[in-house]
């Protein structure tokens, strides 16, 4: 890899995730050569230090800006799976920047998650500048909401009583729930990005709820049965009302 090639900004990550971000950069560099925007990390793993990154249960997220979109290029990447699942990196989210800039309406809280906190490794920066709509963040707050909820009632019947199925179900909509109440933030006037008990202790000041069962969503040491799982519906049921009201 020459100088140029090297990956940049990375005195901001942990120096023990260093090596796998150059190896990864190179890979993508190989792969998709001069149809490659831009590389940009995003998530705890983009936070200074890598604050809040756990190897053992988190995963580098990433986007890959294409000058447009390019299949050949993901099943080359997709071939190189495994060696990345080593690395504890996931497969890269693949956008252009024309889908960046017609998303802001569709997607603004998967937007947002970048936008707050991302490094881009090489190339242009697409994520810094970006603008929100506050209906369109609104509403999407709330269709999450209710798709959490929905989903945590489905899952519950195919768990049929077995408390480690529950606890999956759990654990499966907890990354979206964070998300969602981080755009809730945003609505009302918390821009910057923060860690996800954070989130959740600044939620509960302004909804002047504790949100307990949310609480104990985040927390891998916790209990994660029934109680908790009935404990966090009631909560996720709480913000929605509070988001249609809005």
């Amino acid at each position: 890899m020459t100088e140029k090639e090297k990956p940049t900004g990375l005195e901001r990550v942990a120096a023990p995730f260093h090596d796998s971000i150059q190896r990864y950069t190179a890979l993508v560099r190989e792969i998709a050569g001069a149809r490659a925007q831009a590389l940009t990390l995003f998530g705890a793993i983009a936070a200074p230090g890598s604050e809040g990154f756990d190897p053992k249960r988190h995963t580098v997220r990433s986007v890959l800006v294409l000058d447009a979109a390019d299949l050949a290029i993901l099943r080359r990447l997709a071939e190189y799976g495994a060696r990345l699942g080593k690395d504890r990196i996931s497969a890269p989210l693949i956008m252009t920047p024309e889908y960046i800039r017609a998303s802001l309406d569709t997607f603004p809280l998967e937007l947002l998650e970048i936008h707050q906190q991302h490094l881009t490794i090489f190339g242009d920066d697409f994520f810094t500048h970006l603008v929100f709509d506050a209906g369109h963040m609104r509403l999407q707050c709330e269709r999450e909401l209710k798709v959490i909820l929905i989903g945590m009632r489905q899952g519950l019947l195919a768990a049929v009583g077995r408390e480690k199925a529950i606890s999956a179900v759990e654990a499966d909509v907890t990354a979206a729930l964070v998300r969602t109440l981080r755009g809730f933030l945003w609505l009302k006037g918390v821009k910057e990005a923060r860690p996800g008990a954070e989130v959740v202790a600044e939620v509960e000041r302004l909804v002047e709820r504790k949100l307990r069962g949310v609480q104990a969503a985040l927390d891998t040491g916790a209990p994660h049965g029934w109680p908790e799982f009935e404990g966090l519906y009631r909560d996720v049921e709480a913000v929605g009302e509070i988001v249609n009201a809005l």
